[in-house]
């Protein structure tokens, strides 16, 4: 069965972990739509048009990926693109209680729409965008954890050039 899945995420900023689960994403869904949230609630170091920038750059290549902005409940946006599935990643123990309390809203406001959570690879399943960015600002070298010009992006907006 093909099927088209949502990635919703703030991806403030991409991370390695972000793609590896775009790839597994890839490889279970005839296509896999990551979609930029516009986050009201956040405060996003990067716009929306960054955002997508950073991850059409980082993800050049792979087959079956659109990269888009989006406003509004994830749920309406799913529903929008005929999408009947939500990606979600859990990293550790510590996601599983808010992506559990987010999935069953989702599925009380939408039940035609199925979340799937995925684990990234185990060496990617630390990294926190909000952990990168803090470590940014303080000058580390971030190569093991973001795409080139994501740790550029970054330096360059918190200030810190290497």
């Amino acid at each position: 069965m093909c099927q088209i899945a949502v990635y919703p995420g703030t991806f403030d900023p991409v991370t390695y972990g972000h793609v590896d689960l775009i790839r597994r994403a890839q490889e279970i869904f005839s296509e896999v739509i990551v979609a930029v949230a516009h986050n009201p609630y956040k405060r996003p170091l990067f716009s929306v048009r960054e955002r997508v920038a950073m991850l059409e750059e980082a993800t050049a290549g792979l087959s079956g990926i659109e990269i888009c902005g989006f406003k509004g409940l994830v749920v309406d946006y799913a529903r929008k693109r005929q999408a009947k599935v939500l990606i979600r990643g859990l990293r550790m123990v510590s996601d599983f209680e808010y992506e559990f309390q987010m999935a069953l809203t989702n599925r009380k406001l939408a039940a035609d729409i199925e979340t799937v959570f995925l684990m990234p690879q185990e060496s990617f399943s630390y990294l926190s965008s909000k952990l990168l960015k803090e470590a940014a600002g303080l000058g580390a070298d971030l190569s093991n954890f973001v795409p080139p010009s994501v740790e550029k992006a970054l330096k360059r907006k918190l200030g810190k050039r290497k």
